[in-house]
Parts: structure tokens; sequence; C-alpha cells
């Protein structure tokens, strides 16, 4: 074993998922209201980039991606409000850690793959600028120089659960699947592709989505102890 990759969301962050959503959107539509974006069509839009960027197969990258349907949708003059969205990720996107709590476990599990002498990765999808990852990077109590890369949407050409996400990251790390594990919590977007791929994975189930009610017996699984315990087994 050669690195350890990590979810963000729900995985080294606690959340849960629909209320951090609902949250973001709120304090977004409060963001963008002055500058005319009205709440409903501004969250079908959004919605819309999310998607298309989570149906990208390699045709630019997410940031790309979701800009072309948000500008198809205001038009090429809502590029300028860009700078003023940016704004929202540096401020008040922070506001929305009020429905987010740390796990103290988290910098702990880090810290001991980089003791084993692995490389932690920050494999959290590629959905938000890098500005947001940091924010919530911090939210959890961690910060960019735990890792050595963490993945956001200007970089990156595919998305979770594509297994072309993961080959890309492993590929700029010069790393082959069974030279990793993947740890997280969602069983469809960090379980099933990598397995499909030959990584070693393991299952959090602290903040657990299991949207298809999968027997979850199938992968290593547990809380922190049993992870800490997994990972001291398998970087020996």
């Amino acid at each position: 074993m050669k690195a350890v990759l990590f979810d963000l969301d729900g995985t080294l962050l606690k959340m849960d998922q629909i209320e951090f959503v609902k949250t973001y959107f709120k304090y977004l539509a409060k963001h963008l209201a002055p500058r005319g974006y009205e709440p409903d069509k501004l969250l079908e839009i959004f919605y819309a980039g999310v998607n298309a960027m989570l149906l990208n197969d390699g045709n630019g990258t997410n940031e790309e991606v979701f800009w072309k349907v948000f500008t198809g949708a205001y038009g090429e003059k809502s590029i300028d409000d860009k700078p003023y969205i940016d704004e929202f990720y540096k401020h008040d996107f922070n506001k929305v850690e009020e429905v987010c709590d740390f796990y103290k476990e988290a910098k702990e599990i880090i810290n001991l793959v980089k003791e084993k002498g692995k490389i932690p990765i920050l494999a959290t999808n590629p959905l938000f600028p890098h500005t947001a990852t940091e924010n919530r990077m911090n939210w959890a109590r961690l910060d960019k120089e735990d890792f050595a890369e963490y993945t956001t949407y200007e970089n990156y050409h595919f998305c979770k659960p594509n297994p072309k996400y993961y080959l890309e990251l492993l590929d700029r790390h010069h790393l082959k699947p069974e030279e990793c594990i993947m740890v997280g919590n969602d069983v469809d977007e960090d379980m099933i592709p990598t397995r499909e791929l030959g990584m070693q994975s393991f299952l959090l189930t602290n903040c657990l989505i299991n949207k298809k009610e999968q027997d979850i017996s199938q992968f290593n699984h547990g809380d922190f102890e049993d992870l800490r315990v997994y990972l001291e087994d398998k970087l020996k």
C-alpha cells in the first residue's frame, strides 16, 4: 500500500447531506439575491450544473462544464458574476458549518497514515471550487497541508461514481489501484467504483449513505476505531 484516499463530506467531516445541501443553498440564494437571481430558478440551474458535472466524461473540467450550464441559462453576461460567487465561497459559505461537526479522530487517522509513510489524498467529489473545499477541510479541523492533494472542480474532468475520476487522480500520483485504500461513507460513490478498479476500501459508517440498501457486510466497515485497526494492519 502506498496511499490512502479519503472522502470528506460525511467521512472526515460529520454532516447530514440533506441538511447540508438545504443550508448551503439557503445562504447561496441570499448572497445572490441582490444580483437579481430568483431563488427557485437559481436552485434549478445549480442542480442542472451539478448534474452536468456528475455526467462529465472528460469534455472539459468540471468548472467549465458547470459554467456552460450556468451561462446557458442566464446568458454570457452572468460570467461577470463569477467573482461575486467566488466571494460567497470565501465568506458566507462558512455559515454552513452550523449544520456540520468535526471528528477528533479524523486528524489522528491522517497522522497515522503519514506515520506509516503512506500518502494521504483527499478524494472528495470535485463539485466545489478549491476555496469551498479548503473551508470544509477547516470545519473538519484539517487543512490542505494534511494531504498530498485535494480534488476540486477547477482541475478534474470527472466525478464520483465514475471510475474515471479515480483513475485521473491515481494517474496524477503515479499510483496503481491495488496500491491504494479508499475510505468513504457512500456505498455507491466510494465503495463500488473503487472495488471495480481493484482498490481495497473501508466503509466508514458514522454518516453512512447507502441509497440502494446494499449489504454492507461485503465491505470492510465500521467506526473510526475499526478504521484505525484496519489501517494498522494494512499499512504495515
